[in-house]
C-alpha cells in the first residue's frame, strides 16, 4: 500500500537535495566546526554561509542567528534567558494557544516567582490587540506570541503586535516554527526582538533550529561549556544538520505555496460538500498555506486517525507534542469549544510533495469513514 502523508505539521520529508547536500558532511569533510586544521576551517566557513542564508530569509544580520537542536530548546532558551537576563521586571505574556514548549515554560517560571499572563484569543485563535496592551505593565519583560498555530494553523498580525511591544519598550518574540519559508517573516518591518526556527517542518533535518537575537538584548544561557555561538549556546555545532537546514531555506519557494493552498482549498471544499455537522477550525483567510483543521462533531478523532492510517493516509488529532496525551486539545479550548468536543478534531498538514490524486483519494475514502463512526461510535451519546 502507497503511503500518503498529510502530518507535515508534525514532521516532513527530508527533501532529496537537503539529504545529498548534507552526505558530505558526515563521511568526507566531518571536521570540528572549531577546530583550527583544514576540515575545521571548512566547517566553519559552510556554517557561517548557512548563517547568513537563514539571517537573509528574515531580514536579520548573520551575528543575530544562534543555532539549537530545534523549536523547543530556541523557545526555552528565549523564556527563561529573557526571565534570568532581566532586572526590569518579572513580567511575562503568552497567549493560550503557544505550543506546549512555550507554555510548560512559562509555567515553570511561574514556580520561580514570576508572574504571567496567559491571554486570550477570539474564536479564530486572533489575539486581540487591545488585549494585549492592557495586559502590559511597568514589569513586563516579554511577550510571547506564536506566529502560525501549529493546531488550527491562525496566522497572527506579527507586525500590529509588535508594534505595540515596541512603543511599550517590551521586548517580542515569536515561535516561528510553523510558519517558516511559508509566509512573510521579517524581523524589522514586523518590530521582532527574537524569533524561533525550526528546520524539520520545511524538508529539512531533525535535531536543527535556530534562534534570531536582535543585537543588543541581554540574554542569559542556561547550557554552558566550551562558549559556541556567540557564547549563548555552548555545545558542538551538528554541521550536517545545519547546512541542509540553509538548504532547506533555500529551496523554498512561493510555488510551492500556492501549490499547498490549492490543495488545502480543495480539501476545505470536498469535505464541506460531502460530510455534514464538520466545522473549519482557525481562520480561513489568514491561515498557513498547509494547515486544515476539522471537527467532525460527535466522534472521536483518534478514530478517524485509526482508520485513516488503514487506508494508508497519514493524519493527527493535532500537535504531535500532545499526541500520548489524553488530554482534551488547550488551542481547541482557547478558541471557544466544550471540552467534550475537544477531541473530536482531524488535522490535515499538507507539503510540497502531496498530489490532487492523494487529495481525491482522502476525499473518497473520509467521508466512509465518518459515516462509518458516526453510525457505530459510543461517544455522540456522552
Amino acid at each position: 500500500m502507497k503511503r500518503i502523508y498529510m502530518d507535515n505539521g508534525a514532521t516532513t520529508k527530508v527533501a532529496p537535495e537537503v539529504a545529498k547536500v548534507m552526505k558530505k558532511y558526515f563521511s568526507d569533510s566531518y571536521g570540528n566546526s572549531s577546530s583550527l586544521h583544514k576540515l575545521g576551517r571548512d566547517a566553519n566557513k559552510k556554517i557561517e554561509e548557512a548563517r547568513k542564508i537563514i539571517a537573509d530569509s528574515i531580514n536579520a544580520e548573520p551575528n543575530e542567528i544562534i543555532f539549537t537542536s530545534g523549536g523547543t530548546e530556541s523557545n526555552n532558551l528565549t523564556l527563561k534567558g529573557i526571565a534570568f537576563a532581566n532586572e526590569k521586571g518579572s513580567h511575562i505574556i503568552v497567549t493560550k494557544v503557544e505550543h506546549d514548549c512555550v507554555l510548560n515554560s512559562a509555567k515553570w517560571l511561574e514556580k520561580q516567582g514570576y508572574k504571567i499572563t496567559y491571554l486570550n484569543v477570539d474564536t479564530d485563535g486572533f489575539v486581540n490587540e487591545k488585549d494585549l496592551e492592557k495586559s502590559i505593565n511597568e514589569k513586563t519583560i516579554l511577550v510571547s506570541i506564536i506566529h502560525g498555530n501549529n493546531e488550527v494553523g491562525t496566522i497572527q498580525n506579527l507586525e500590529k503586535l509588535g508594534k505595540i511591544c515596541r512603543k511599550r519598550n517590551v521586548l517580542f518574540h515569536t515561535d516561528a516554527c510553523q510558519s517558516y519559508t511559508k509566509t512573510e517573516i521579517d524581523v524589522k518591518k514586523q518590530n521582532l526582538d527574537l524569533v524561533t526556527l525550526n528546520s524539520h517542518k520545511i524538508h529539512g533535518p531533525k535535531g536543527v533550529g535556530a534562534l534570531f537575537i536582535r543585537k543588543g538584548i541581554n540574554i542569559t544561557p542556561w547550557q554552558h561549556g566550551g562558549g559556541h555561538e556567540f557564547n549563548l549556546r555552548s555545545g558542538t555545532l551538528n554541521v550536517p544538520g545545519i547546512i541542509g537546514f540553509s538548504e532547506a531555506v533555500k529551496i523554498a519557494n512561493k510555488k510551492d505555496i500556492e501549490h499547498m493552498i490549492k490543495l488545502r482549498e480543495k480539501i476545505i471544499e470536498g469535505v464541506f460538500d460531502k460530510i455534514s455537522d464538520v466545522k473549519l477550525n482557525g481562520s480561513k483567510k489568514e491561515r498557513l498555506c498547509n494547515n486544515i483543521n476539522f471537527t467532525f462533531f460527535g466522534i472521536e478523532g483518534e478514530g478517524i486517525v485509526g482508520y485513516l492510517d488503514e487506508k494508508g493516509i497519514c493524519a493527527s488529532t493535532g500537535s504531535a507534542c500532545s499526541s500520548n496525551s489524553l488530554e482534551p486539545s488547550h488551542v481547541l479550548q482557547a478558541i471557544g469549544f466544550e471540552r467534550k468536543d475537544c477531541n473530536s478534531s482531524l488535522r490535515l498538514t499538507l507539503s510540497r510533495y502531496n498530489t490532487e490524486k492523494e487529495v481525491d483519494y482522502l476525499l473518497k475514502v473520509l467521508p466512509e469513514i465518518i459515516e462509518k463512526l458516526r453510525r457505530f461510535t459510543p461517544y455522540k451519546n456522552v
